[in-house]
């Protein structure tokens, strides 16, 4: 049988410390929800005594019934000469609620003296006691070695002898943190090596920060030497830097190295469950996240594109539907007919290789390339533009004409107001909306007008959007290209537009978006009627 790792994920506890992050309660929720049917085996909810926020999430989530996770609350050991049951934060963990408490404690003399500010043993007591009363108390009990490997650096007998006191007291899992990010992965090994030789019949587990960018890597050699509990957060987020992405570390040991982290059949919703958390974080998800991310099986080159087509070992380490993912062919001046024949084969099944649609998309797309457009990042727009080619497009409404005002100072957050006028199969439609500036203000009117025949694009909102001017040397009257990024919350696509007026260039953008968002539905329903 393969060796089992316990994953604890801490997105909303360490995730909620990154910069841009900030959780609401309902935002927690959904993301528990998600993490429990991927099969996580804990979620660090957060510390019930920090903010209110996190009290009535605690409140909320005991009504829920998780399938698969154990949630846990975080806190630290008591205060310095305190009564462990009289300290407040100690209090507010009992409240919580939660069958699993996540107890850190200091494990570097230099914490302990100058930020404590008490004496080593004092600090000893501080965790026997909080790890003896949750144990009394009936609990999983987790204690993490804060600083670990810093204080083992300075101390060694020390670091160990706070793991000792937490074990004595009867904890059900001691982990090694490497809270400054600073340690390397041969240390990792063998101090972690060191730590499962000491205490050989408890559960040893790993948490690592991103500060030396080897948070997966320390990760990996710890289990390597014998850890069975890796922590993390979901996408990396996480202090500084951030945390051991758990979207990078699960496959990486589950499908590189043959442990049981998460149920086999889980692995095919690692992507989809990256693209929802980084929808509920509002964090645009890196594309160059390894297995989950939009590049990570995305290739440029013609040499590259015909080899994959080929045998997808030549240049893909593991195969994308594996971890829910897809293979994408980035079409630029440098993708060769192979790449592109697998993007018109979808639309076109019949056209091969030798017919001349293909010669003729990629004259075509040369010339729009040197106009200023560029579609390895803009895929919606590249297939839009393949389809009006091939007689595939439908087009699902016709503008008449829109107006946009200006207003300074802006007035409640809106700085532009936009009017527009559509017409869908002899049907007009008038609609007006605010918004915070020009475009802001365009998108929201269009998706107003249309949600009339369309509702479903009341799902759909844009999370990026980029402007590259293209000719500097022209100044206000240069060529600019927009790229935006859309979703309805299942999906994400890009679309791209070009003009001498940004305005003109954001609009071609957006009917792309929308389009595209409108020939997808039409797509699946017929899929799902044959």
């Amino acid at each position: 049988m393969r060796k089992r790792i316990n994953v604890l994920d801490s997105t909303l506890r360490d995730g909620a410390q990154g910069e841009g992050i900030s959780f609401s309660v309902s935002d927690k929720l959904n993301i528990v929800k998600a993490l429990d049917q991927l099969g996580v085996t804990y979620i660090e909810a957060g510390n019930p005594g920090s903010n209110p926020k996190d009290q009535e999430f605690f409140a909320e989530i005991a009504q829920m019934e998780l399938k698969h996770a154990r949630l846990s609350a975080f806190g630290s050991t008591r205060r310095k000469n305190t009564e462990t049951a009289e300290d407040r934060n100690i209090q507010a963990l009992v409240r919580a609620g939660t069958p699993t408490v996540v107890i850190f404690g200091k494990c570097w003399e230099l914490h302990v003296r100058e930020i404590l500010s008490t004496t080593l043993e004092e600090n000893l007591a501080m965790i026997r006691d909080t790890v003896a009363f949750f144990k009394g108390l009936g609990k999983e009990v987790i204690f993490d070695g804060e600083h670990f490997f810093d204080g083992y650096a300075g101390n060694p007998e020390y670091a160990l002898s706070a793991l000792g006191a937490a074990v004595e007291a009867g904890a059900d899992s001691i982990v090694l943190c490497d809270t400054n990010g600073g340690a390397f992965p041969s240390q990792v090994y063998e101090i972690t090596r060191q730590v499962v030789e000491r205490f050989p019949k408890g559960s040893v587990g790993i948490h690592c920060h991103n500060d030396g960018g080897m948070a997966v890597a320390n990760s990996i050699m710890a289990v390597e030497a014998g850890a069975d509990q890796i922590q993390g957060t979901y996408l990396g987020y996480g202090e500084r830097c951030g945390n051991a992405n758990l979207s990078t570390l699960i496959p990486n040991l589950q499908i590189k190295k043959g442990f049981s982290v998460i149920p086999d059949e889980k692995l095919e919703q690692l992507t989809p469950t990256a693209r929802y958390i980084a929808e509920v974080s509002n964090i645009v998800l890196d594309n160059a996240i390894p297995y989950v991310g939009s590049s990570a099986f995305a290739h440029k080159a013609g040499m590259h594109a015909d080899g994959v087509l080929k045998t997808s070992a030549s240049f893909e380490h593991i195969h994308p539907s594996t971890v829910g993912n897809e293979r994408r062919f980035l079409m630029s001046e440098i993708a060769g007919r192979t790449a592109l024949l697998n993007k018109i084969s979808a639309i076109r099944p019949d056209i091969t290789k030798d017919s001349k649609e293909i010669q003729q998309i990629m004259e075509i797309l040369k010339e729009r390339e040197h106009r200023g457009y560029q579609y390895e990042a803009a895929e919606s727009s590249l297939e839009i533009l393949v389809r009006k080619h091939l007689g595939k497009y439908r087009p699902f409404f016709e503008l008449i004409n829109f107006k946009i005002l200006g207003e300074q100072p802006a007035i409640d957050g809106c700085s532009a107001t936009a009017t527009i006028k559509v017409m869908v199969d002899g049907q007009t439609q008038i609609s007006a909306a605010e918004g915070d500036g020009p475009v802001h203000a365009l998108d929201r009117a269009l998706r107003k007008a249309l949600g009339v025949f369309y509702p479903a694009l009341s799902q759909v909102h844009l999370t990026d959007y980029k402007v590259r001017v293209m000719e500097p040397k022209e100044a206000t009257a240069a060529k600019v290209r927009v790229l935006i990024q859309s979703t309805d919350g299942v999906e994400i696509w890009s679309t791209v537009g070009v003009s001498t007026d940004i305005i003109e260039a954001s609009w071609l953008a957006l009917v792309d978006s929308i389009e595209y968002k409108l020939t997808r539905d039409i797509e699946k329903k017929v899929r799902k009627n044959i």
